[in-house]
């Protein structure tokens, strides 16, 4: 599935690297494993940025009309209706996490700062996959895709408690 996926990660706080050693290995994992599990079978280009709640919440506010910091962002582009390139990979869109808030949620529900990270991950691709989760019904079947894959990357449910665990702040 080597070219299935083209990952552009750009890191712009250090503390991503600091928390998380082996940081490209994980996120190239987690992204390849969703897409394999939602059923993407074209090459596709991803972009991951790893930033600060600064960063995110100015995104966040520009584009959504909330100012405030959230955990992930996704900026799908198959929306879009961009033209692709004959030959290229389709440009999916960008995933936007924001450090500090990730870390203070894997803190408050006792999970490891990777395992958060994972599965923001994995709910940020979903969505520029064309996933959501705008009413009951959406949501159910996001999560136990989201479950699902989690459990390939051995990863437990963080939905298993009943707990609703704040993925986006959109709930």
């Amino acid at each position: 599935m080597d070219e299935i996926l083209d990952l552009a990660l750009t890191v712009e706080d250090p503390r991503w690297e600091e928390a998380i050693p082996v940081l490209d290995a994980l996120v190239d994992r987690v992204v390849r494993t969703t897409l394999e599990m939602a059923g993407e079978q074209d090459p596709v280009e991803v972009s991951v940025v790893l930033t600060t709640d600064a960063a995110v919440r100015d995104l966040n506010r520009d584009y959504r009309g909330k100012d405030k910091p959230t955990n992930v962002l996704s900026f799908a582009s198959r929306d879009q209706d961009m033209p692709q390139l004959p030959g290229e990979p389709e440009v999916l869109g960008d995933i936007i996490v924001a450090f500090e808030t990730t870390q203070a949620e894997a803190a408050e529900q006792e999970k490891s700062f990777s395992d958060h990270f994972s599965h923001l991950l994995v709910h940020g691709t979903l969505h520029l996959l064309g996933f959501d989760h705008q009413d009951e019904k959406e949501a159910g079947e996001m999560e136990a895709l989201e479950v699902e894959i989690l459990a390939r990357l051995g990863i437990s449910d963080p939905y298993a408690d009943g707990e609703v665990v704040a993925v986006d702040d959109d709930r």
